[in-house]
């Protein structure tokens, strides 16, 4: 039987953790991945709301008889997001889409 040692890690500096050549820079995109790391955290939350909601939706339809899916109103979503965002934000409404169809 084979043990592998593990080297110690030695700590990184700003400028290894970002790619920055100064440390100016480090101190710039620090401060920046740490709003888009906020952000993130964000658009998550409000995914996880616009799934809540789309649930809500979802069950008022089909107790009423219809379709858990309104083909029509995804199509308009698709619009909204590729106008916004071109050709990607019709990727992204996809993946919103298909997150908030819930599970069959």
């Amino acid at each position: 039987m084979s043990t592998s040692t593990a080297l110690p890690q030695t700590p990184q500096t700003p400028a290894e953790i970002t790619g920055a050549r100064t440390p100016e820079a480090a101190e710039l995109i620090s401060g920046a991945r740490e709003r888009i790391d906020a952000l993130d955290d964000r658009i998550i939350g409000l995914v996880q709301e616009r799934m809540a909601i789309s649930a809500v939706i979802q069950d008022a339809r089909v107790a009423s008889g219809g379709r858990r899916v309104n083909l029509s109103r995804e199509m308009d979503v698709l619009t909204h997001f590729r106008d916004a965002l071109g050709k990607p934000g019709t990727t992204l409404a996809l993946t919103i889409l298909e997150l908030c169809r819930g599970r069959v």
